[in-house]
């Protein structure tokens, strides 16, 4: 296991193995990428409108448009995360950024449908490899009681990108869809040389790659062993149906918003108060779950969950969508946040990359099929509201999942789920 840091202060362990620089700098870059990620995960939504009409889409092809980056985040997180366990989690993050990077400026430039789904699609699998690798460089970077917090550090960054581009969307520059694609390209590649001449690799990796010289491979089939079978296979259902509600919301609200009569800057500023909560939950979830146990960390994320569809369901004035959209975002991307690092708690570093990275790529197949799904279900007429209320039951079945993965690792108490 890690040196514990017995005051859980994010920084050097008890032994010292880690400066305090290069703690701040891990969590410094990783956090920019984050945010840079923030901005691409929202364009698609807040460009929407000038998309569908420049490529003259109808409700599904613009729900495929969606779900074209997401199709990508699935091999991208597989591979990413493995890559990460056999080279290291640094290399890895520099080649993703630097992908998703140049795809995103290619949305820009692309003339035909196709050529745009196979640019959003190529966005998808670098901001799909980035993903488990942030996860992993934060939480190895300080003690075991200070993973939550540094997560969630890092990880604020992606609703701050998300105000960044809520604010993009209301200025003038935002009349011309491109120059959010432009701005979501070129930012990660002026990021790339800091990682290069920054960013430390990991000191769990290292210790790893030291151990297993002697030691056979790691594989996917061990995520199946006898200690990680059932955790396995609950945070996989999980991450599954809570991510297809976040990413549901996330690439629908701002047109939802104005079905229901606001106009364009007007809904672009509710998504602004989105995230704006999500970085407070973030941040207040991230501190909770190094001082709470998990459970109630848990029960409380998934019932702010539901409180703020319903709120978005029952409230019609604009201050009361603003509190709305705020308490959505606050659950919904912190709960992300939550998940994330319970992910990083189950496996050890020798693993972790791949479990993180498998789990997550198995929550894009529900983040996929929710912006499809969501424009199906607007196709058949049900609107706004009926769209909300069918995000709630897979929310449920998503806490009862996580809860009762809790209970296992509580009960098996010869298996410590956060050895490292």
């Amino acid at each position: 296991m890690e040196s514990k840091n017995k005051k859980g202060n994010i920084g050097m362990d008890v032994k010292g193995n880690a400066s305090q620089k290069n703690v701040v700098m891990t969590i410094l870059i990783c956090f920019l990428i984050a945010l840079i990620e923030g901005i691409d995960l929202q364009s698609a939504g807040v460009a929407a409108s000038g998309v569908r009409e420049h490529f003259s889409l109808d409700k599904s092809a613009l729900g495929m448009f969606f779900s074209a980056a997401i199709l990508g985040l699935l091999p991208g997180g597989v591979i990413g995360g493995r890559l990460a366990d056999r080279v290291g989690r640094k290399k890895i993050l520099i080649f993703s950024v630097a992908l998703f990077g140049i795809f995103s400026i290619l949305t820009a430039v692309v003339t035909t449908y196709n050529g745009l789904l196979f640019a959003r699609f190529m966005t998808g699998v670098g901001l799909g490899a980035a993903l488990p690798n942030l996860v992993a460089l934060a939480s190895e970077a300080v003690s075991e009681k200070a993973r939550g917090r540094a997560i969630s550090l890092m990880y604020c960054g992606m609703p701050i990108g998300g105000v960044v581009i809520s604010l993009l969307a209301s200025t003038s520059l935002s009349e011309d869809w491109k120059v959010i694609f432009y701005v979501g390209g070129i930012l990660p590649l002026l990021v790339i040389p800091l990682m290069m001449w920054f960013l430390p690799e990991s000191r769990a990796f290292l210790a790893t790659q030291n151990q297993q010289q002697n030691t056979p491979q790691i594989s996917f089939k061990d995520l199946f062993n006898q200690h990680f079978r059932t955790p396995t296979i609950l945070l996989w259902i999980g991450y599954f149906f809570t991510m297809m509600v976040v990413y549901m919301l996330l690439n629908w609200l701002p047109s939802l918003f104005m079905e229901l009569g606001f106009e364009k800057k007007v809904a672009n500023s509710i998504m602004m108060f989105f995230s704006l909560g999500a970085f407070l939950g973030t941040v207040i979830l991230g501190v909770l779950v190094d001082r709470w146990k998990m459970q109630h960390v848990i029960i409380l994320m998934y019932s702010g969950i539901v409180l703020g569809l319903l709120a978005l369901n029952l409230f019609e004035t604009l201050y009361a969508m603003y509190f709305a959209a705020a308490l959505v975002g606050c659950f919904t991307i912190g709960g992300q946040m939550v998940l994330y690092a319970l992910g990083s708690q189950i496996y050890p570093a020798k693993i972790r990359g791949t479990g993180v990275g498998t789990a997550m790529t198995v929550g894009r197949f529900g983040a996929m099929a929710g912006p499809a799904i969501a424009g199906q279900v607007l196709i058949m007429g049900s609107g706004a509201t009926g769209l909300i209320a069918t995000s709630i039951p897979g929310i449920i079945v998503a806490a009862i999942l996580i809860l009762i993965l809790l209970s296992t690792m509580k009960k098996r108490q010869n298996i410590d789920p956060i050895n490292s």
